[in-house]
């Protein structure tokens, strides 16, 4: 039996969008059921994002701790960043964010791995990329604002982090998720047999 996840779309009668923000917006669709009846389902409508597992030649993972609202958390993640223009290249997205964020640049790029976050409530689709060789952007830094500007920025040796998420001590999804798919990465067919860094993508189909 092949495991893999397929595209599908079921019949929807009816669609609203009772709430519009400034960057996602939440949609009710009346959608047909395979018995024929019609459910509402609310969800997020997302515009996807991208996150960087940016590792030094220590074995150290460039994370940032920043407070996020809705989970009254300050957690530690890894840099990422909406896709804020439809169409948009993922990596030159995932390129923007490591700079913003972290004021470093990397010249080994590849795709780690793609997930959806949250599919039950929320259209999100996330690109985590591995990027390595890494060194200090030039120019001047980001300016930050909001929750940015209360933003702590680290190198964590991969081992610490991996022992956090299993201890139920670091709960950002693509931090967690990157970190696990690096060791699995690695015990497998290693980090050069990963997808390069612009391989497709058809959750958010882009244009090299």
């Amino acid at each position: 039996m092949t495991i893999k996840d397929t595209p599908e779309e079921w019949e929807v009668r009816a669609t609203a969008t009772p709430f519009v923000g400034n960057k996602t917006s939440v949609r009710t669709d009346d959608v047909v059921m395979p018995d024929g009846s019609v459910a509402r389902r609310d969800y997020q409508v997302h515009p996807g994002s991208v996150a960087v597992l940016a590792l030094d030649d220590q074995d150290r993972a460039v994370v940032l701790r920043q407070y996020r609202h809705p989970v009254r958390h300050k957690l530690w993640e890894i840099p990422a960043g909406l896709l804020d223009v439809p169409g948009e290249n993922p990596l030159h997205a995932a390129q923007r964010e490591l700079y913003e964020e972290a004021h470093v640049k990397a010249e080994d790029w590849r795709v780690l791995t793609d997930v959806y976050t949250t599919p039950g409530g929320c259209s999100e689709a996330v690109r985590i990329f591995l990027a390595r060789d890494l060194s200090e952007a030039e120019g001047e830094r980001f300016e930050v604002e909001d929750e940015e500007a209360d933003m702590e920025l680290a190198r964590i040796p991969v081992g610490d982090l991996v022992r956090g998420v299993l201890a139920g001590e670091l709960h950002n999804n693509c931090l967690v998720v990157g970190v696990l798919s690096l060791v699995a990465a690695r015990g497998g067919e290693g980090l050069d047999a990963l997808r390069p860094a612009e391989a497709p993508w058809p959750a958010r189909p882009f244009e090299s």
